[in-house]
């Protein structure tokens, strides 16, 4: 063989094994490609096949707290009856905290999931301060709210007057008490008539008639005179009201004392 036909030879043989290894890279290269396809498939199919599990998982647990002395829990099942639990991820929190503010018990509610199946419902009730005309309760900020009475846990005072006055009885049966606190007495019924004339009837039993202005002044002037008031009582009599719409002196009415049921 002579010298040119060996470099063809060598020639021939090096472009052999060149083109055969450019084959085997491109074929690696094409199996590495769907292998990495396949993979993500596969991590997507698993994915959505966990992720449609999951949400499909029910809430299951509920947990309810707060400070509730009125409310009770079958009231908070009953009033989310209808919304549908049978899907965490879809059970709408608002929902649920709109149904539960509707109860008349309740002042404020906030509610939260906690992952994977429970539903939290915190609820504040209100805090009843008065009967308001016989049918509604006052809050401790003067708002009116119509609830079930039955669960007073204690008698609470009257509070009379004109709608929207709510705040304005508030207010001066807090300042009224305060001042009155001073003599062991307390306010049992706060009446404001219509031409915003206040009387109050207190704890011993006494009518208040105090008239439109100077509401303090005249609750004091009382509690300075009663003790001379009771000092001058009859036997058998009580006293009935005292005016203090003088801008000086006070009338002073008497009943006949109540005869106590012997045992």
């Amino acid at each position: 063989m002579t010298k040119n036909n060996k470099k063809q030879t060598s020639l021939r043989t090096a472009v052999t094994e060149q083109q055969e290894t450019i084959h085997w890279s491109f074929w690696l290269g094409v199996s590495f490609f769907v292998l990495v396809i396949v993979t993500i498939f596969s991590f997507g199919w698993y994915l959505n096949n966990k992720m449609s599990s999951e949400e499909s998982s029910p809430v299951t647990s509920i947990v309810i707290g707060g400070e509730m002395p009125f409310t009770i829990r079958k009231d908070i099942e009953i009033a989310i009856d209808n919304i549908n639990l049978g899907n965490f991820f879809n059970v709408d929190v608002n929902e649920v905290q709109e149904k539960v503010a509707e109860l008349p018990w309740v002042y404020s509610v906030s509610v939260r999931k906690k992952w994977p199946n429970e539903l939290k419902i915190y609820v504040v009730d209100q805090t009843p301060i008065a009967i308001w005309n016989g049918d509604f309760l006052i809050n401790q900020y003067g708002k009116a709210f119509q609830a079930d009475t039955t669960r007073l846990q204690s008698a609470l005072p009257a509070f009379y007057g004109p709608e929207g006055s709510e705040d304005i009885a508030l207010e001066n049966f807090v300042n009224l008490s305060k001042l009155l606190k001073f003599s062991e007495l307390s306010i049992d019924e706060l009446l404001l008539t219509e031409r915003h004339s206040w009387q109050l009837t207190l704890n011993n039993g006494v009518m208040l008639n105090l008239g439109r202005e100077n509401k303090i002044e005249r609750v004091q002037r009382f509690m300075d005179v009663y003790p001379q008031i009771i000092k001058t009582k009859k036997e058998n009599q009580q006293v009935d009201y005292v005016d203090l719409r003088y801008d000086t002196g006070l009338a002073v009415g008497w009943k006949t004392a109540e005869k106590k049921q012997r045992a």
